[in-house]
């Protein structure tokens, strides 16, 4: 399992997940990529999941298509405090989340 935090995630949240294979927008140099663009590019570096704060993605892309899982994280912000207590939900949501699913914590 392969893990992209997209860029609207804080980076340091990467440091939650350290059980797992994550990497970064930033870190891939895809900052700037819209939706679409970002999403053929995981399949194509073989991401499996992306973790966002992107409450509207599941809306604006055809996520079967895409064959990549969503993991949305809904909190008041997108600020680091806001988001590492929702970690433990995260990380039982990547244990079952198949690809083209949408999971919003």
């Amino acid at each position: 399992m392969r893990i992209l935090l997209d860029e609207c995630v804080p980076r340091p949240l990467k440091r939650q997940l350290t059980q797992y294979k994550v990497r970064t927008v930033v870190e891939m140099g895809w900052a700037g990529t819209k939706n679409g663009e970002l999403l053929k590019l995981m399949k194509q570096e073989q991401f499996t999941i992306l973790i966002t704060t992107d409450q509207n993605l599941r809306h604006q892309q055809n996520l079967q298509q895409a064959g990549v899982a969503i993991v949305v994280m809904v909190a008041p912000s997108n600020r680091l405090p806001d988001l590492i207590p929702l970690i433990p939900q995260v990380c039982e949501a990547l244990e079952t989340i198949v690809p083209g699913q949408v999971i919003e914590i």
